[in-house]
């Protein structure tokens, strides 16, 4: 038995990149910050900033295209998966992304 299963709260660092395929067919890119903070020997508040690479694909991908924004708050459910970009005249790199599956919006709605 194995599992590949992430949860993250944190902020949106900036506005999705969505690439449509076809009318259904997409991804949607965007980076994604989580804090962690301890006190250091002085007790002095120290805040460590983690970056996470965010994709989803299909209806998900169309609904962080049009309700995602810059600044904010979600949580995502999704798995670890990496893959390898080639690009001319550069060395193979490889990156390890977040496939979200879930999204949810944590800011509060503004009233009317």
């Amino acid at each position: 038995m194995s599992v590949n299963k992430v949860i993250l709260i944190g902020y949106v660092g900036n506005n999705p990149e969505t690439h449509y395929f076809d009318k259904e067919n997409c991804v949607s890119r965007f980076p994604f910050a989580t804090n962690e903070s301890h006190l250091n020997k002085s007790n002095e508040k120290v805040t460590q900033t983690e970056w996470h690479r965010i994709a989803c694909w299909g209806k998900q991908a169309i609904l962080a295209d049009k309700h995602i924004k810059k600044g904010m708050h979600l949580y995502i459910e999704g798995k670890l998966k990496s893959r390898t970009i080639e690009k001319k005249d550069t060395p193979p790199m490889r990156i390890t992304e977040i496939i979200a599956y879930q999204i949810q919006i944590l800011d509060k709605k503004e009233s009317d």
